[in-house]
């Protein structure tokens, strides 16, 4: 079901968001509006500099290769001149937007090549915790791995499948196949070390060295179905961590699943305990 800008932004105003949601364009996007302060710079710095001393080691080389070919980490990226570096990459893009948006827009936005970004960055006193995504988790997180063509094309194959599962009254489904990949996902090709490529680690000082080498990790081969039925968390580290061994067999899985089938087995099932799948 849509909901008008209007309207949800006086839902967000109601939950005390931070973003200008009052601003939004019908599609839920707003201008970046490059006026960040010196303080807001050196944030974004101090947040560049301490976590791309555990990326540079942890993470999948094809996220290291995006930040290289995107140069993020000296100032607050331009979106624009970002974009025009990713278009000619992957033809995707960068929109800004003042936060969490609702699915149906954020979904044709994937579908579109479009990523939406927030606009606004965490305060120094937010450095290791933030409620809400910022800039910082939507940029330093997702963009960098939007450089390769394999990534891209799922991502863009799950903006279009996405609105479909979610009428099948799969939208927990779905959201977890983006939650266990594009959020927390793991990789580990053939005779190579466990390595991340997930937003919510790459932009975690804390939950990256964990999922990748902490002891008590638990670590699941990535098989769709599974991933669709398993529960997550939001607030605390998670307790799976599904593991792919290449972009190609999640985009060759996602295109073959049946989600009809897979949503009408398991849609009034409880979810699988991530502990113990």
């Amino acid at each position: 079901m849509s909901i008008s800008v209007a309207d949800y932004a006086r839902e967000c105003a109601a939950q005390g968001l931070r973003g200008n949601y009052a601003v939004c364009r019908s599609d839920f996007t707003v201008a970046q509006g490059y006026d960040y302060s010196a303080e807001e710079q050196d944030v974004w710095r101090t947040l560049c500099d301490r976590q791309t001393r555990l990326t540079r080691w942890l993470a999948h080389k094809s996220y290291l290769d995006g930040i290289d070919a995107l140069g993020l980490l000296d100032r607050i990226p331009d979106f624009g001149e970002v974009s025009g570096k990713l278009r000619k990459l992957t033809g995707w893009e960068i929109v800004a937007v003042p936060g969490l948006i609702p699915a149906a827009p954020f979904f044709d936005h994937l579908a579109n090549r479009r990523f939406p970004v927030t606009n606004w960055l965490r305060t120094k006193e937010e450095l290791d915790y933030i409620v809400e995504p910022d800039m910082f988790h939507d940029f330093f997180g997702h963009v960098p791995i939007l450089t390769q063509p394999v990534f891209a094309d799922f991502m863009q194959m799950y903006g279009d499948k996405a609105g479909d599962a979610i009428a099948l009254g799969g939208d927990e489904m779905i959201t977890r196949l983006y939650w266990y990949t594009a959020e927390y996902g793991l990789m580990q090709e053939p005779g190579q070390p466990l390595k991340a490529f997930g937003a919510g680690l790459m932009s975690s000082f804390t939950e990256l060295q964990f999922a990748v080498e902490g002891a008590d990790a638990h670590h699941v081969p990535f098989d769709l179905e599974t991933v669709m039925r398993t529960g997550y968390e939001i607030d605390k580290f998670q307790r799976a961590y599904f593991v792919l061994p290449s972009f190609d067999a999640l985009k060759d899985a996602f295109g073959k699943a049946d989600l009809t089938a897979i949503v009408g087995r398991w849609k009034e099932k409880p979810a699988l305990d991530p502990a113990i799948v």
